[in-house]
């Protein structure tokens, strides 16, 4: 029997055994050995999760002090000089306050190979979600020449600052000045220097700055390093100490390109909303919203890049959308010479929205002037501002520019005796800008519409030759791509559809 014959008869025997009567077959109790299964293991329980804590924490984080509660949360102060290393970490039912002026470091002077005798640095770090307040304009945050500030938030963590009356929920629409704001310290070129025999622009060119006392910046390091700054809001900043003595929503005095800013917004600042006195520091993505006096303030010979801009004026106060000096001087160098792109200027006041005086040199590239309340877009001052003709010897880079700017203001520029509409005229014409008449077509007040999306947009880098790979090469006019470009959703306050208020009082994100 071959092996294939054998197998088709155990099959069919097998087949046969299958087909009797079931019954008659199954083993009696006892018969043979019946194996049980073992038990399946029972699973394993499912943790309770802890709860997030409700109400304010027990106490405080060594480095601050308890000083009761706030909107249900604990208020652990910050106070003093800030020496070595401080962190304000994020913890369930913890907010931060400021007592007074909060010092980062003691000045460590304009050299940084030569440290200032006394100084000491501190660094302070503040994690993403962290809320900080102050509760009067004696209420800032200064951080001094040779010490950093590192406060990163997150697109859906930004960190806070604001003010007592907004953490109660006091504030409105017209809320302003209720702190005194952020002062960074830097060791960058300045050209107005405090003392005699200094030279502009070197190490030994130092200036007090202001709103505050015994408070120097300037140097002679252009790429010097304060720190890092993103997501964070600066609300209901700005105080007065005096007549043009002013505290700003974030001072940048002398910082170095070697400090990264980006992703920032001012809301409801009483004086600036940024002003920049000399320095290096560059900015992508920065919203400045209901400012009572100028958003953008640069001076004393700032040569920054920015891009991606959104500035809304408040319709019940303010100044300019932007006012650029050189103090002091027309031909005090360095000059200052910003660089913006595509940004996105909405006007609310009477003031024309673009002021250039004193010297500056400026560069707009890729933006909307959009104001129906400003009789004019520009407004340039003193013979020097709208020189044409480039000078190394005076550090004079020429004529302010403009490319693919859409000038929506009743009228381009003004007319005046210092400066008259024909010197002006040439340098607003052509390179694809787009002067008065023009019929805007903006969404939800900022967001471009067809108009704006079919305007020529132009080359950054090209534009600003020499400024490296800072700028993206971006092919649209504005601070956005089109009416679905959101990039401030998240870590803004008040801005688009959907956004949280800004007076809202805020409360830490875990």
């Amino acid at each position: 029997m071959n092996i294939r014959t054998r197998n088709l008869l155990m099959i069919g025997s097998a087949l046969a055994l299958a087909a009797c009567d079931g019954a008659t077959n199954i083993a009696s109790p006892g018969e043979g050995t019946i194996i049980t299964p073992p038990p399946a293991p029972a699973p394993t329980p499912t943790p309770t999760p802890t709860p997030t804590p409700t109400g304010p924490a027990a106490d405080c984080p060594a480095g601050t002090a308890n000083v009761g509660v706030i909107n249900n949360l604990r208020n652990c102060q910050v106070s003093g000089t800030i020496t070595g290393n401080l962190t304000l970490r994020n913890l369930a039912g913890v907010v931060y306050s400021l007592s007074g002026r909060v010092n980062v470091g003691i000045d460590l002077g304009a050299d940084p190979a030569n440290p200032a005798a006394g100084g000491a640095q501190g660094i302070l770090t503040v994690e993403p979600g962290v809320v900080v307040f102050g509760s009067s304009g004696a209420d800032a945050l200064v951080v001094n020449r040779g010490s950093q500030i590192f406060a990163e938030g997150t697109a859906t963590r930004p960190i806070v600052f604001t003010s007592r009356s907004n953490m109660e929920g006091a504030v409105n629409a017209s809320s302003i000045g209720q702190w005194g704001g952020i002062v960074i310290l830097g060791r960058a070129p300045i050209h107005t220097c405090v003392g005699a025999g200094a030279t502009p622009g070197t190490v030994n060119c130092q200036s007090a700055v202001e709103g505050l006392t015994g408070a120097f910046y300037g140097g002679g390091s252009p790429t010097d390093n304060s720190g890092r700054l993103q997501y964070i809001q600066v609300r209901y900043p700005g105080f007065e100490v005096s007549a043009g003595n002013e505290l700003n929503g974030i001072t940048l005095a002398g910082v170095g390109s070697g400090t990264f800013a980006n992703h920032i917004q001012v809301h409801n600042s009483s004086d600036d909303g940024i002003e920049w006195f000399g320095g290096r520091v560059n900015h992508k993505f920065v919203v400045l919203t209901g400012i009572d006096d100028d958003s953008i303030d640069t001076d004393l010979g700032y040569k920054g890049l920015l891009q991606y801009v959104l500035v809304v004026q408040r319709s019940n106060g303010g100044d300019r959308v932007i006012e650029a000096d050189t103090a002091g001087g027309e031909t005090r160098t360095p000059r200052s010479n910003p660089r913006i792109a595509n940004f996105t200027f909405i006007g609310n006041r009477t003031p024309d929205s673009v002021l250039l005086r004193g010297g500056t040199d400026y560069g707009l590239v890729n933006g909307i002037i959009a104001s129906t309340t400003a009789s004019n877009c520009l407004d340039i001052d003193g013979a020097q501002t709208a020189v044409t003709t480039a000078d190394t010897a005076t550090d004079e880079a020429g004529a302010p520019i403009f490319r693919s700017v859409i000038f929506g203001c009743p009228a381009a520029a003004r007319d005046e005796s210092d400066v008259p509409l024909a010197s002006i005229t040439p340098i607003i014409t052509g390179n694809n800008n787009l002067l008065p008449p023009v019929t805007l077509t903006l969404q939800n007040i900022f967001l471009p519409g067809s108009f704006e999306t079919g305007a020529t947009a132009t080359n950054p880098r090209t534009a600003f030759s020499g400024t490296g790979s800072f700028f993206d090469e971006t092919t649209y006019v504005g601070a956005f791509r089109n009416a679905t470009d959101t990039w401030y959703t998240g870590w803004t306050c008040g801005v688009g559809a959907g956004a949280t208020a800004c007076e809202a009082a805020p409360a830490p994100i875990r």
